[in-house]
């Protein structure tokens, strides 16, 4: 038996090999399929199954180009329907590989296909759990996403989910290692741990929605206090159970060098540029209107949730990066880029185009103007629960997650000198960005964020809100 977790941070993501006898399955793979295909090939394995615990809302499962590749069957849970051939399992359906077996438990609650896939060892005894986005380290799926395409409501879901992890999961030996599909930062929970795989028997004792309550309880303990799902779940969603463009098609179109003049045709006729460049690099020059979102930070979450699907995107990235941009876009289906900047930015630099920037500030600049400019504004572009835990008494909350909405900046007036900020600096930077796109100029972006604030606690007036002191 080998078991192996192939984690994705930026997505925080797990996907895994499991072998035996020469025969692999692969559960949730991601849609850059070619570690799945190195692994095998490395052990000399075949890829025999595909198993999807439910239909990903947070990423493009790669389900489609992996059992091209290989011939491997795609095997969903209970119920589900797509538009392309896979295994529609049974409820306790076992599946031979090697000298083991992999039996479906079907867990409906996060999703109605929602599917726990049991590995039994050698002598068909339970050996790990792969729970898909029903259980995480500390937490369990949020109940709100399937609902939104089924005429089925939260609370629904919820109850289900509380029968699933008690009828399926809970009963099983406290031995038995969790693989979840998701570990902390991901945004299909509220309160995962940062492991990424447990056990059973830690799960029953530590995680708050395996304790011993009635279900009224834990329907009320799961659905309070859930963020708004990005925008782009129910677009990854409609790609996982529809299907979409093969990887390398996608790779075809988007890799491909452009002039300088090219790259200026393509943004006049409406593409988008997205500069994808450290923000420390991105700050001391761009080409004016292009969208920050560095590679360094959850870059593909970002993207997917800030991002339009319907407009083509054009690359400026560090030399030898656009690979890693185009794939990391598609793995949240932004598969609409037709090429990038040959030479990057220093070739725009060097060509003497229009450039911009952004003014970066330090901490204890701001400290000193607070007060004494009455057209001072500082901007957080933190979560709502982030600011509620502690702010400057003068900050405005805009999370960056609703500056998709150009009317989220109405209030924002270029005489206004604005200060913006996130916890340690990438979110702003991408905020600054966006500003700047709506013909907001008078801003700098204060480096090191909260945590350079917090650091020079004297100087500044921090408070917390109501929400966040009960």
């Amino acid at each position: 038996m080998y078991i192996q977790q192939l984690y994705t941070g930026c997505l925080s993501e797990a996907a895994y090999y499991i072998e035996s006898e020469g025969q692999a399955a692969i559960i949730d793979p991601l849609r850059d399929i070619d570690a799945y295909l190195q692994l095998a090939a490395e052990r000399k394995a075949q890829i025999k199954y595909i198993f999807e615990t439910h239909f990903h809302a947070d990423f493009v499962s790669g389900h489609l180009d992996l059992a091209a590749a290989t011939g491997a069957a795609i095997v969903y849970g209970p119920g589900t329907q797509t538009r392309f051939p896979v295994t529609v399992a049974q409820d306790g359906q076992r599946f031979d590989l090697g000298k083991l077996q992999i039996e479906v438990l079907h867990t409906p609650g996060h999703t109605l296909e929602s599917s726990c896939y049991l590995l039994r060892d050698e002598a068909q005894k339970p050996h790990a759990v792969f729970t898909g986005d029903t259980l995480f380290v500390g937490d369990v799926g949020r109940p709100d996403l399937a609902q939104k395409q089924n005429e089925i409501t939260m609370e629904d879901l919820a109850g289900m989910l509380y029968n699933s992890l008690r009828e399926k999961l809970m009963v099983l030996p406290d031995e038995v290692l969790v693989y979840p599909a998701h570990g902390a930062g991901s945004s299909c929970g509220k309160n995962m741990g940062p492991e990424t795989y447990s056990t059973m028997g830690q799960q029953k004792a530590s995680n708050y929605a395996l304790q011993d309550q009635e279900k009224t309880d834990f329907i009320k303990a799961v659905t309070e206090g859930l963020a708004a799902p990005p925008a782009y779940f129910p677009i990854n969603v409609a790609m996982n159970k529809e299907g979409y463009e093969q990887l390398d098609e996608v790779l075809q179109t988007g890799l491909k060098p452009l002039t300088i003049a090219q790259f200026k045709a393509k943004i006049a006729e409406g593409a988008l540029v997205l500069d994808t460049r450290h923000a420390n690099e991105f700050v001391q020059g761009f080409v004016p209107g292009a969208i920050s979102i560095g590679l360094e930070g959850r870059f593909a979450e970002w993207a997917g949730a800030l991002l339009p699907f319907d407009q083509f995107i054009v690359l400026v990235t560090e030399p030898g990066k656009e690979k890693e941009s185009l794939v990391r876009l598609a793995r949240v289906g932004l598969d609409k880029v037709v090429g990038y900047l040959q030479g990057g930015y220093p070739a725009w630099e060097a060509a003497g185009e229009n450039r911009d920037m952004v003014i970066n500030v330090e901490a204890d600049e701001l400290a000193m103007d607070l007060g004494f400019d009455e057209n001072l504004v500082v901007v957080d572009v933190r979560k709502e629960t982030e600011y509620q835990n502690g702010h400057l008494k003068e900050a405005v909350n805009l999370p960056l997650s609703d500056m998709t909405d150009p009317g989220s900046m109405a209030h924002l007036e270029e005489r206004h000198n604005l200060y913006v900020h996130c916890a340690g600096g990438y979110r702003s930077v991408i905020a600054a960005s966006l500003l700047k796109r709506q013909g907001i100029h008078n801003l700098r972006n204060i480096e090191g964020g909260w945590q350079a604030m917090q650091a020079l606690s004297d100087k500044f007036k921090i408070v917390k809100e109501a929400a966040a002191l009960n």
